[in-house]
């Protein structure tokens, strides 16, 4: 058995306030949003706005582990997952607070291995929340969707590859 830390407690707490005042009653709007929406691709109002909250609240980027330093908010995976078991209850509430996939293994990507350029043109906006990013993978030999299938090589050509 595993003790979580005073700080995750604590997000673990307003985490669970948020999504009952906040996530929860606007299902509905949300259904409401996509139903209408002329282009399903989109952003949703109703997310963009719990974005903000979430946000303005210290519910933001809750994902990333603590060795990234001052882009983390100090927890080890192990007291994440407590978060994200909360987050997985509804299905926008990873997004409204920037921890939804692909995005999140995308960053953690360009946090440990981008270099500043790379950092400054897609690590920063996917931190604020101001862009979405994607993982798409094709394997001629391969069906399936699971990264861990990926069979691909990659050789020189010249100065190219």
């Amino acid at each position: 058995m595993f003790e979580l830390s005073d700080k995750a407690k604590k997000l673990q707490a307003q985490l669970h306030e948020f999504m009952d005042a906040h996530i929860y009653p606007n299902e509905h709007k949300h259904h409401e949003q996509v139903e209408r929406a002329e282009n399903r691709w989109a952003p949703v109002p109703i997310v963009e706005e719990l974005k903000v909250k979430a946000k303005a609240a210290g519910l933001w980027n809750l994902f990333l582990p603590k060795e990234h330093g001052e882009l983390s908010p100090g927890l080890t995976n192990l007291e994440y997952a407590s978060l994200a078991e909360q987050m997985g209850r509804h299905h926008i509430a990873s997004e409204c607070f920037n921890c939804s996939a692909p995005d999140t293994g995308n960053m953690e990507v360009l946090a440990k291995y981008g270099n500043e350029a790379q950092k400054k043109q897609w690590l920063e906006p996917l931190m604020e929340g101001k862009i979405r990013s994607a993982f798409a993978m094709t394997e001629p030999e391969v069906a399936s969707s699971d990264a861990t299938n990926i069979e691909t090589s990659i050789t020189r050509d010249g100065d190219d590859y």
